[in-house]
């Protein structure tokens, strides 16, 4: 998993709310346990026409936000079935970064263990952000996970919590899989001791 440290980039407004994981990965595209390929399915209902041509009025098609790291979203983003292609497609299309005032417990976990920085903020914050991510690429925020701020361009500086061992894993870039191999030696040393300590087993 990537290290997620300091992040800057034109952040795309997405100003729905209750936005579900059939929306941001509709189940048509979970075919699939390969982690690549899903940004084709990421929001497309919103992001496609029926004819399969793309819907201009979508913010991520818009020029300024194609390439947008960052997404500020309505409250209780990523609500609805428990499925890790929702993170899996964010990322796969470049996302790093999701900040809104609230967020579905198990899609805020998968997050954090697929690399992804979910930011809780409040309705004010919120809007604060939103007012800066309508102006386009011309307005950028950064995201400074060790220090915990959002900053916009204008100077404007939002602090956020964050759990310090999900902030350490993300900080390190240690998934599931990471954090254990962190224990190696340990894992090592009590294989070791086991097969002196009982040969039997």
């Amino acid at each position: 998993m990537d290290k997620f440290t300091q992040l800057t980039s034109v952040a795309a407004p997405l100003e729905i709310v209750n936005i579900d994981t059939d929306m941001i990965i509709p189940k048509q595209f979970l075919k699939t346990i390969k982690r690549t390929g899903l940004s084709r399915g990421l929001f497309a209902e919103l992001r496609f026409n029926e004819d399969g041509s793309e819907n201009t009025d979508f913010v991520l098609n818009k020029p300024a936000y194609r390439k947008a790291e960052i997404l500020v979203a309505g409250d209780n983003f990523g609500c609805g079935s428990s499925r890790e292609h929702a993170p899996w497609a964010l990322l796969d299309f470049g996302i790093r970064c999701v900040i809104s005032t609230s967020f579905a417990d198990i899609f805020y976990n998968n997050c954090f263990k697929n690399g992804i920085l979910p930011i809780r903020v409040t309705p004010e914050q919120l809007e604060l952000l939103l007012d800066n991510a309508r102006r386009g690429e011309n307005a950028r925020l950064t995201v400074d996970l060790e220090a915990q701020t959002i900053s916009a361009a204008d100077g404007e500086m939002i602090l956020f919590d964050i759990d310090p061992f999900r902030k350490h894993c993300l900080l390190n870039g240690l998934d599931d899989i990471g954090l254990t191999m962190e224990k190696t030696g340990e894992i090592t040393d009590y294989e070791t001791r086991n097969t002196t300590e009982r040969p039997w087993v």
